[in-house]
């Protein structure tokens, strides 16, 4: 908005005036309304995160415990013996490294030990594996079920 002011004999300059609605920037009332609409987003987007997260991780123990389980079969099959451990599966070869427990992060496993059906003697033998992870899954299964 511009007005004309007479300033002395006749000559007239040109002020510009500011208005407070053409100001650049937010009000308040902007900055709060943005605020709370970012919230409302987050709300929603963290929980749904989480599960993706935590779905993921479940499929991961999932994976892993087949993996070792082929992994003894394997053995087995190959040396007609149980392994002793998860770690010999390492050492042989049979596993590239020992895999991690995706919900406790750890590479600690419940190792059960059964007679060895191949071993005339009787021997013990790894025959299955099991999470140590307190705590169910989404869907109510326990982790140490799978």
């Amino acid at each position: 908005m511009e007005r004309s002011i007479v300033i002395g004999r006749g000559k007239r300059s040109t002020v510009r005036c500011h208005r407070s609605d053409g100001q650049k920037g937010f009000t308040l009332l902007e900055l709060i309304i943005a605020m709370f609409i970012m919230i409302i987003l987050l709300s929603i987007a963290i929980p749904t995160y989480q599960r993706s997260v935590r779905n993921a991780r479940e499929i991961v123990l999932k994976e892993n415990l087949f993996q070792i389980r082929r992994a003894i079969d394997q053995f087995a099959g190959d040396k007609g013996k149980l392994p002793a451990s998860v770690d010999s599966l390492v050492e042989e070869k049979y596993l590239r490294e020992k895999p991690i427990d995706p919900i406790t992060e750890t590479a600690e496993w419940d190792e059960i030990q059964g007679e060895d059906p191949n071993s005339p003697d009787g021997e013990q033998g790894l025959v299955n594996v099991k999470s140590m992870a307190p705590g169910e899954d989404l869907n109510g299964v326990s982790f140490s079920e799978y």
